[in-house]
């Protein structure tokens, strides 16, 4: 039997775990060193797998959508989180300083074109990577889609899905003085970069537990603890980020620039019930762009572990072997 069948949970859809066999530590400059690792057949088809936040890391859970005996699967901990150091630093830290990144790592292994493999944060860096490296992109595979649009940040920090979770928007909101509320970004990167550890903890936790309560579609809704050193790391990284605006130019950058894409292709998988990254971005990204699949999965919000969205990325991935 496929140990992918059946339906009681996402790791049934999954390849077997696999061990790396290279890891290392990459300098990329500005005291930066980030950590990559290979995994899978070493001459095989090179995926690189870009993971959420930002600042979420890498897991070996990621590994697993990928079959061995095809792909060389390159993984790496983005700037200041996972297992890259300095740890939850935002010192030349930018989207741009992560796009460098992901060539230096491309190039350092010998690699042509590259399959694209992200999803939420990780779908964003992978369009702007392949925006501006097209003849290095060999196709996008695209989870949960955010272009780092207002718009989005205002749905999931302006009040949009509070209208659907008034209690956990209240616990969100509340720990921020009322006249503070008009710019909940700007009130936490206050916090996070107090300088005071205790403070600084005790906001990143209220941070990534508003997101981490959201992204299941089955969610307890009481967002869960996660180690402080991670919650610190990913609440300083996504809020660093958000406050910058992604360091774009400009407001819809990503779609605006899609026409330097659109000779690639690429299939992007969406929960219609995403409530962190809503799937109206994954409609306007795909509109249009005659090599992009949109499969919208019903009953799936926006985590990589919704069991029909771990079923429909390996599909993706089984059937990119074959082309």
């Amino acid at each position: 039997m496929d140990h992918r069948s059946g339906q009681k949970s996402a790791a049934q859809y999954l390849y077997p775990p696999l061990d790396p066999f290279d890891q290392r530590m990459m300098e990329v400059g500005g005291g930066h060193h980030i950590y990559v690792e290979q995994c899978g057949r070493p001459d095989g088809v090179p995926v690189m797998v870009i993971h959420g936040g930002p600042g979420g890391g890498c897991s070996p859970a990621m590994r697993r959508y990928f079959d061995p005996e095809v792909y060389r699967i390159i993984l790496f901990d983005q700037r200041g989180c996972g297992r890259s150091r300095p740890h939850a630093s935002v010192e030349e830290n930018t989207t741009w300083h992560l796009v460098a990144d992901m060539e230096a790592i491309r190039a350092a292994l010998g690699l042509g074109p590259v399959i694209l493999f992200g999803g939420s944060w990780g779908a964003t860096l992978a369009l702007i990577y392949a925006i501006s490296h097209p003849e290095n992109t060999a196709h996008l595979v695209l989870r949960g889609v955010f272009t780092m649009t207002q718009e989005e940040l205002d749905w999931f920090y302006g009040g949009g899905v509070g209208r659907f979770f008034p209690d956990l928007w209240q616990r969100f909101v509340s720990a921020i003085p009322e006249d503070e509320q008009g710019d909940l970004i700007g009130a936490y990167h206050r916090r996070l970069f107090s300088g005071n550890l205790m403070e600084e903890m005790r906001f990143a936790r209220l941070w990534a537990n508003w997101e981490n309560a959201l992204a299941t579609i089955g969610s307890s809704l009481i967002g869960g603890e996660g180690p402080s050193d991670y919650a610190r790391a990913f609440s300083r990284l996504e809020n660093h980020y958000f406050v910058n605006k992604g360091f774009l130019e400009h407001d819809g950058w990503i779609v605006k620039n899609r026409h330097r894409i659109e000779g690639i292709g690429a299939d992007i998988v969406q929960g219609r019930y995403d409530m962190v990254c809503p799937p109206i971005a994954a409609y306007q990204l795909a509109d249009g762009w005659g090599l992009a699949r949109l499969n919208l999965i019903p009953l799936a919000g926006h985590a990589l572990s919704e069991p029909g969205i771990s079923e429909a990325l390996v599909r993706v991935m089984d059937g990119l072997r074959t082309r």
